[in-house]
């Protein structure tokens, strides 16, 4: 038995992307002394322990472990927390989230569909006896009870463990399994970020709790081929221009009291966000099914009406952004809003910033001032390729709290700021607690060191000045062209040009394998402007048109040999590698679609819509971004690009049928193609084995591919 190394591939999977170790999912107590987190034990164990770090002291210690709660029993998970874990991209394991009372002193969380509360100063933690499997547990503000969905129903339990009672169970007349209370529909958690579906009222004695109907959903199945002894998954997916769920909300008390919430939900169906707090009415942000229109309503808790606060409209879409809308401790409406071609913190009526950021969430709303998250806007004096910074905004302006190029985020309570902070230099992610700007504590993180450093450089390609990073391998000398590997993302919510350390680690790998490695964040990216990310509308393949700019604006700086030009992508980046080497064979002479979207009509409701329209009203629109239309097969017949599908038997969010249908569609067409199916992966690949020899088996291909090997 040799003691040989583990490859990167393989370090890269077991470490869940050098994420295993590190903290993350911090609370700060309202008096600033503990800071609750979860961390798992190494950067090689996935299940992650709950943890405080008492910040007089510096002291870190574990409030609960799953090891030690669980017995050493092995983890099992009902089919709606897997689901769950699949709508948040979870891959972790043990305590992956909680939740806490408003003083961060009682924390609860589930293991196995047990649910188990933590006392946080001292250290214990317990199991409440409830019907399982539990879902989402919270506790009341005062950190009396404790409400969870189970079975469909929400029911709510003593702290200590007593008087456990369902509060809303589904109606016996609805379809099996069709109605639920207190979870966020599936809409809501793949494409709004909605993932809850029940708040607390402040003094802990009513609950807002969302009813979901989905019965008007269509229904898929999702099979195993590699099982044909189980039964296939049967899902309620919202595909594009068909039926949503029926989301309706109710005020219970734990009196029993019943009140529906009333608005307009025939124009207003969507139910983006809910918000309860001691600072005023509960809040909703609802939508319209076009998502060019929304209401900011104020709820009477006592009678169920709503008043209208505010109102937006915008001729191409409406985004939704984390931590808003929210009351600010005086009862001012915070929100982002799209203003005079910038994206704004609004307090009130008035914007408290300008084009010189573009605003990306609101962290922390206090009495003195707002913390959001923001990045250079198009007005800035200077680019910051790829940042991301925490900024205090009150009236009197704003101040920059983090201050290193990089990309940071924040959680702030009691005068604490605990500052996430991932650079360029170091790998993973620095967490310092600051206290008046000084650091007070820093959190250790466990995860591993890479092995490797990318070689990046953070530019602009193209007359766009599309952001781009361009990665070279870690031993090239500068003297020959070299091959090229476009790696995008490129779509709606996901930046890849980032100046972080890890964002860039598989690119780099692929570079060592001899490659020029691109990322281009084209139109319809975050983080830039209103207009460039709406520039997409009703025309996806304006992804395509940049990815080319930037290649070709890049070639006159780097050493791109651009006869050998390959292109790589996972979900909208692998719908975006099959339509680069279908439309572009002249550019790309080779590409890997993973989990391609290959045909629009087959995606849901809420993303697909919002940039494509109603597939009824807009056919043509939908033929122009497919890969599997006359239109989307319409590129030159020669020359044939080799092409390899990737895609997970299980993904229930881009389905395994895309990659069917865009195999028959080039069959059919005459084009060669490789086809890759996952058994059991979903649109995640957790597997270690499976996402190790996926990554060797791309490089194989992309050497066969341009005639590097």
């Amino acid at each position: 038995m040799t003691n040989e190394p583990l490859s990167f591939p393989r370090r890269y999977a077991r470490t869940q992307r050098f994420t295993s170790g590190a903290p993350r999912a911090f609370t700060v107590s309202p008096d600033g002394s503990r800071v609750v987190f979860l961390r798992s034990s190494s950067g090689t164990e996935r299940a992650n322990q709950l943890w405080v770090l008492d910040v007089p002291e510096g002291r870190e210690r574990i409030a609960a472990d799953p090891a030690a709660l669980l017995g050493g029993a092995v983890e099992h998970l009902s089919p709606e927390e897997r689901a769950r874990r699949e709508r948040s991209r979870e891959g972790g394991a043990g305590i992956v989230g909680y939740a806490t009372d408003t003083a961060a002193e009682l924390a609860c969380f589930t293991l196995s569909g047990r649910l188990f509360t933590a006392e946080l100063r001292a250290g214990t933690a317990r199991e409440l006896p409830v019907p399982g499997p539990v879902i989402d547990p919270h506790p009341s503000p005062d950190g009396t009870h404790v409400a969870y969905v189970s079975g469909g129903s929400l029911r709510v339990i003593g702290a200590e463990g007593e008087g456990d009672r369902a509060l809303a169970e589904p109606e016996r007349v609805a379809a099996p399994g069709s109605v639920s209370y207190g979870l966020a529909e599936f809409i809501a958690a793949e494409e709004m970020g909605r993932s809850r579906g029940f708040w607390w009222s402040p003094e802990g004695d009513r609950l807002l709790v969302a009813r979901v109907d989905d019965t008007p959903v269509q229904r898929w199945w999702i099979s195993d081929p590699a099982h044909p002894e189980a039964d296939p998954q049967r899902v309620a997916y919202p595909v594009a221009g068909s039926a949503n769920a029926e989301v309706r909300l109710f005020v219970f008390g734990l009196d029993g009291v019943r009140t529906e919430v009333s608005w307009d939900r025939a124009r207003y169906p969507y139910l983006a966000h809910a918000h309860w707090s001691a600072a005023g009415a509960p809040l909703l942000l609802v939508q319209a099914r076009d998502q060019r229109s929304q209401l900011f309503l104020a709820v009477d808790p006592d009678t169920g009406t709503t008043r209208m606060v505010h109102a937006d409209e915008d001729p191409t879409w409406l985004d939704l952004f984390p931590g808003v809308p929210c009351w600010s401790p005086g009862g001012q409406l915070v929100r982002i809003a799209d203003e005079g071609g910038a994206r704004v913190l609004a307090f009130g009526e008035r914007p408290l910033t300008g084009a010189q950021l573009h605003v990306r969430a609101v962290l922390d709303v206090s009495s003195d001032d707002v913390l959001i998250a923001a990045s250079a806007g198009e007005s800035a004096k200077a680019p910051e390729t790829g940042e991301v910074h925490v900024y205090r905004v009150n009236e009197l302006g704003l101040e920059r709290v983090s201050q290193e190029p990089g990309v940071h985020s924040a959680v702030r309570a009691g005068g604490v700021t605990v500052l996430v902070s991932s650079v360029l230099d170091q790998p993973g992610a620095q967490v310092q607690v600051l206290r008046e700007g000084k650091q007070v504590a820093a959190i250790t993180s466990y995860a591993e060191h890479p092995g490797l450093s990318p070689r990046v450089t953070l530019t602009q390609g193209g007359a766009q000045k599309i952001p781009c990073a361009v990665l070279m391998p870690t031993d090239y000398d500068g003297d020959n062209p070299l091959p090229v590997l476009l790696d995008p993302y490129a779509g709606p919510h996901g930046p890849r040009v980032l100046a972080a350390h890890n964002a860039h680690l598989t690119s780099q790998w692929f570079a060592d394998q001899g490659f020029a490695v691109v990322v281009a964040d084209g139109r319809g990216t975050p983080g830039r402007s209103p207009a460039w990310e709406k520039a997409i509308r009703d025309d996806l393949t304006l992804s395509l048109d940049d990815q080319v700019e930037a290649l070709h604006g890049l070639a006159e700086h780097f050493p791109l040999d651009l006869s050998r030009v390959a292109i790589r992508g996972w979900s909208y980046g692998g719908w975006l590698a099959g339509l680069a080497v279908l439309r572009r064979p002249d550019v790309f002479h080779a590409g890997i679609a993973g989990a391609p979207v290959a045909d629009w009509r087959l995606y849901d409701t809420h993303y697909t819509e919002r940039y494509l329209g109603d597939p009824a009203a807009s056919p043509a629109t939908y033929a122009k971004s497919s890969l599997v239309t006359d239109e989307g097969l319409s590129a030159p017949a020669e020359p044939h690009r080799p092409l390899m599908i990737v895609h997970g038997l299980a993904d229930d969010n881009v389905v395994v049928a895309h990659a069917l249908r865009l195999s028959s569609a080039l069959l059919a067409a005459g084009r060669p193609h490789e086809v890759l199916p996952l058994s059991g992966v979903t649109h995640m690949t957790p597997q270690e084995q499976v996402a190790e020899n996926l990554l060797l088996l791309q490089v194989d291909f992309l050497k066969r591919s341009l005639g590097m090997s």
